[in-house]
């Protein structure tokens, strides 16, 4: 079987997928593609044609089987063609399909893929940091210049990106990962190399796990079964794959009851024996997971720690944007407003796919903000993300609002993160701490039978191409149960603290 850069991906988003597809239930696997999956393969392949347009004439080798597409590659490159779409390139148990194979001066070949998203992460033009090298992008490249210096037609370890920008950027794949890092970019790749490998070969099984970022993976059912049958550690909140790997290997603690039964003292005898062992269980923080795994599966109630004191104001907002990070666009802003006993929800909403459009959305916000008089309000809104979001609109669209006001704006104690509140001063008999997860064990219900962020970003698209309305009404009533479901949190906890 051979590995290929798709496994590599996998791997880095969850090992367990890549022995799933090969040896899991296969009856228990989604069959059909999320929609917002499908979404952006569909962006992707699109990025991916205007860019080769522009590349200039170039051998499409799309078609066909591995085998007679790689025979066509090799000739093609011994040929000296200088651009090469879609070819196959395998080497042994490595196959390899680089969306573009470019020749180069000394008539050596280099891979490049085209990305519909940054070449960089972490990049900061106010810093003019560039940031770093993705991990999934690079180890790509890797297994493609691994290929090609194996079959003699590289000469160094190098790779390419066209990214959504159309910037095309060199990968270094033999340099340090990071400043505090000495394991190189090629190093860590031949450590996941050699794990798919095994995991291919079913030499090394894996534990499914409940995470946050399992929601558009084919497995997610099935891994969610298997945790609740299992009572994996992964059940309780914040306690990830790699911190359950720990209690499982160096504490022989394999599910919820056997944590609750955890003393501190156990860890640190473990770490008397051997220093190397339950890295990252530190005292406070395994306190906490204990915590939490006795509210999950014993007592059952949510508990808030601190007294908790909410804004007395005369209008209360709760709201919540929707945005294409695909195409990073904010297409709506909706707020639920709570004044005198009262409740209406308004939307500032692009119906098309303009600047234009997006600016005018996000003034009228703006405009409907500043009618309210400077201590007479207070918004709610949960996580970090609206307000990354909106720094980084105010940056595209700097006339609309300045970034001393935007500041001015989170900075005022009346405009709150709920999330931050959520994650320090309470727990739930919840693995997830989601505005979905804590709402619907709340009671509140979301009108649509399929709530979900990821889809509303479908649904846009999908507007935008048939300007259905009632595809519109669908994206309207989802975010504002969005913002429903966050004055339901924020009255439940001021509850609970008074209670």
């Amino acid at each position: 079987m051979y590995i290929t850069a798709s496994h590599l991906y996998d791997y880095l988003k969850c090992p367990h997928r890549v022995w799933s597809d090969v040896y899991g239930p296969q009856e228990e696997k989604i069959k059909e593609t999320n929609p917002f999956v499908k979404l952006l393969w569909d962006k992707g392949l699109f990025h991916e044609e205007n860019i080769m347009k522009q590349l200039g004439e170039y051998l499409d080798l799309s078609k066909g089987s591995f085998e007679g597409r790689f025979a066509k590659t090799i000739e093609a490159m011994k040929a000296g063609v200088d651009l090469i779409y879609q070819g196959v390139i395998i080497h042994e148990n490595l196959l390899g399909i680089p969306d573009v194979l470019k020749k180069l001066p000394d008539c050596s070949y280099i891979p490049v893929d085209i990305k519909s998203g940054m070449a960089f992460s972490g990049a900061d033009e106010e810093t003019g940091d560039e940031g770093k090298q993705k991990k999934h992008y690079t180890v790509q490249l890797c297994l493609y210049s691994e290929v090609l210096l194996k079959l003699g037609f590289a000469k160094v370890k190098r790779g390419k990106i066209i990214d959504i920008d159309k910037e095309e950027v060199e990968y270094d794949l033999v340099s340090p990962m990071g400043v505090r890092t000495k394991e190189t970019w090629w190093e860590f790749y031949e450590r996941i190399k050699k794990e798919v490998e095994f995991l291919l070969k079913d030499l090394h099984k894996t534990k499914p796990a409940q995470s946050g970022t399992c929601k558009l993976c084919p497995w997610h059912d099935s891994c969610h079964k298997w945790c609740e049958e299992n009572n994996d550690l992964s059940r309780v909140f914040y306690l990830g794959r790699s911190v359950r790997d720990v209690f499982n290997e160096d504490l022989s603690i394999d599910t919820v009851d056997e944590l609750l039964d955890l003393k501190i003292k156990d860890i640190t005898d473990e770490k008397k024996k051997d220093p190397n062992s339950c890295k990252g269980l530190g005292e406070k923080s395994v306190e906490k997971m204990i915590r939490r795994a006795n509210i999950l599966v014993n007592t059952k109630k949510p508990v808030v720690y601190e007294k908790i004191t909410f804004p007395d104001v005369e209008y209360e907002l709760f709201f919540d944007i929707e945005d294409d990070p695909t195409q990073e666009f904010v297409y709506l802003h909706g707020v639920y407003e709570r004044h005198n006993g009262k409740e209406r929800f308004l939307d500032f909403t692009a119906k098309e796919f303009s600047r234009e459009a997006e600016e005018l959305a996000w003034k009228s916000f703006w405009d409907y903000i500043e009618t309210f008089p400077k201590n007479g309000y207070s918004v709610y809104y949960y996580s970090h993300h609206e307000k990354t979001t909106y720094k980084r609109l105010q940056k595209k669209y700097p006339e609309v609002i300045s970034e001393e006001k935007l500041e001015e704006f989170f900075d005022n104690p009346n405009v709150i993160d709920l999330y931050q509140i959520v994650s320090k001063y309470t727990d739930w008999p919840l693995g997830s701490y989601s505005v979905k997860a804590i709402a619907q064990y709340l009671g509140f219900k979301w009108r649509d039978e399929t709530p979900s962020g990821a889809l509303s970003i479908e649904w846009f698209n999908k507007y935008l191409e048939q300007k259905d309305e009632a595809i519109l009404k669908r994206i309207l009533e989802y975010n504002e149960d969005d913002c429903k479901a966050t004055m339901v949190m924020k009255d439940a906890i001021e509850k609970i603290t008074l209670t």
